[in-house]
């Protein structure tokens, strides 16, 4: 669906797109889920670290870990509900402008690996998002999905 078309279905279904506020709330929301899971699933690495520097060193170590951790979780949570737990606090979700409904599988994976690429490449995917007209994200335009107010 182009630009027009969805503008068109946006204002047909009265359906408000969510504002860049809330979504980087909702982003906050789910680092912070998200870095205590990873402190909680390697707990004895982290409670035996003597000085700031082992914890850094560690945080490091656990760099790929975490990537993967954050990719199962955006997958998961947006495939089967639409929206994250950080998402779902600020009442957002995420939606495929073609049936308006969550997303598929397929794209709810491709929108977080490339959710992924955007936070190494300096966030730039996220700042796309902000000049968008519709908001959208590069992960949102890769995986073709908006994110809506609920």
């Amino acid at each position: 669906m182009n630009k027009e078309e969805i503008e068109r279905l946006l204002y047909r279904e009265d359906i408000r797109l969510a504002s860049i506020g809330k979504r980087a709330t909702a982003f906050f929301l789910d680092e912070l889920i998200l870095s205590m899971l990873l402190v909680v699933a390697f707990w004895n690495s982290f409670a035996s670290a003597q000085s700031t520097l082992e914890l850094v060193a560690l945080s490091q170590q656990l760099t790929l870990e975490y990537i993967l951790l954050k990719i199962a979780y955006q997958a998961f949570f947006i495939y089967q509900y639409g929206a994250t737990l950080g998402k779902m606090m600020m009442r957002i979700k995420v939606i495929s402008p073609t049936n308006l409904d969550k997303p598929s599988f397929g794209a709810s994976l491709n929108r977080a690996v490339v959710r992924i690429f955007s936070e190494m490449l300096f966030y730039l995917g996220f700042l796309w998002g902000m000049m968008d007209p519709l908001k959208r994200t590069w992960h949102d335009l890769s995986a073709k999905t908006l994110v809506i107010e609920v």
